[in-house]
């Protein structure tokens, strides 16, 4: 993993620096944030605030460094000296021009609440997600995305015992520094349950009372852990959509673990050959779909909207994509053949949206259609952007 491979959000980042006078970079730890803003701006002077002469010289006179290096800066973890965001506020409107600062960190509820009070509506956001599927097409690490996930410093390692051991570390170190700097004082073994027991619920609806019951907390313990799990990217609540139709609508998000290698890993399984036979194989290959496409929709789109559809008397879709005023009612199977009575929930949910077309995203199989409403689009054409679905 020497080489540096091509991110989707580069073009996107381009467009925030000239549009922003700062951009602000979060994600996931080692998902990639300093690699692909190194690689983009290689003439900047770049500072990495928890390397201990970075963030001591930046602390000591934060306003006098503004001051000297009015851009062309990035700060990395930058949510380690406290007095930076209302430095670069001041910083920012005593200058002029765009894309003069990018700031990178680990995401967590104080960085967002830091940036959100001092940089308000002078940052551009961008979310950066570990290695998607598409962008590992061609490379060695394509095949093992799946099951390890999209870390990069995963597939790095060779053999399955290291990769376990370090995404075993990795979740350690997560739930450890970055939940508890948070101010969140769960002990970190019931934080680890709590998020291994999630394994089980993995594309399902989310059931806060069954969580709060099985851990021994109250259901606003659970609620407001949720709430961090997701702020650090390793949780996604999917939404349902609500439309003004006459049927009784589900109001529960369903839950996924973003990253597969983590939801694996959290269940026990330590080798891709486990997959085949594990009762959760197919909302594992869902959440990796929903994440594939959530992102890439993020990255073309303002404000699109990622949701599920289900009505109490079973119409149900997988995936609801808004773009504007258009939907894209997405099926998701992990076989290779899809018949009629596959895609019922799928047609279902297109008359009750009045939507005119869909999509079955599997697996495995060739490229066909269900008449002319259903088309199925196999994973390896979602991966190489020949599926066509989001505009």
């Amino acid at each position: 993993m020497d080489r540096f491979i091509p991110r989707a959000a580069e073009a996107r980042f381009r467009k925030l620096l000239k549009t922003f006078p700062a951009v602000m970079v979060a994600g996931p730890r080692q998902c990639g944030k300093t690699t692909l803003v190194r690689k983009l701006l290689p003439a900047w002077r770049h500072l990495d605030l928890e390397r201990k002469g970075d963030g001591s010289m930046l602390e000591a006179d934060v306003s006098g460094f503004l001051d000297r290096h009015p851009r062309a800066v990035t700060f990395d973890e930058a949510q380690r000296v406290e007095d930076l965001f209302p430095a670069l506020r001041h910083a920012i409107d005593a200058g002029k021009g765009q894309g003069r600062y990018v700031l990178m960190g680990s995401a967590t509820p104080m960085l967002r609440r830091e940036v959100s009070e001092s940089l308000a509506g002078r940052i551009g956001h961008l979310d950066l997600t570990p290695f998607l599927p598409s962008e590992l097409v061609g490379r060695p690490q394509s095949a093992d995305r799946w099951f390890w996930g999209g870390l990069p410093p995963v597939h790095a390692r060779r053999g399955d015992g290291a990769r376990a051991d370090w995404l075993d570390a990795y979740l350690s170190d997560v739930l450890d520094k970055d939940l508890r700097v948070s101010g969140h004082v769960l002990p970190v073994a019931r934080l680890r349950r709590l998020f291994e027991m999630l394994t089980h619920v993995h594309g399902n609806l989310l059931n806060l009372s069954d969580l709060a019951r099985s851990l021994g907390v109250s259901y606003h313990t659970i609620a407001d852990y949720l709430d961090v799990f997701e702020g650090a990217f390793l949780i996604r609540r999917l939404q349902p959509y609500h439309a003004n139709v006459s049927k009784r609508l589900t109001k529960s998000p369903k839950i996924y673990l973003r990253d597969t290698g983590l939801l694996h890993l959290a269940a026990g399984l330590r080798h891709a050959r486990e997959l085949d036979g594990w009762p959760r194989r197919g909302a594992s290959f869902e959440g990796m779909v929903i994440e594939e496409l959530a992102t890439r929709t993020a990255l073309r789109h303002v404000r699109a909207g990622i949701h599920f559809w289900r009505t109490q008397a079973g119409g149900e879709v997988d995936l609801l994509i808004q773009v504007g005023t258009t939907l894209l009612p997405i099926e998701i199977k992990t076989g290779s053949s899809v018949n009629r009575h596959d895609v019922v929930g799928l047609r279902q949910s297109m008359a009750d949206l009045g939507l005119k077309r869909g999509w079955v995203i599997t697996a495995e199989g060739v490229r066909g259609g269900l008449g002319r409403d259903i088309e199925i689009v196999p994973w390896n054409d979602v991966i190489h952007g020949k599926d066509g679905i989001i505009p």
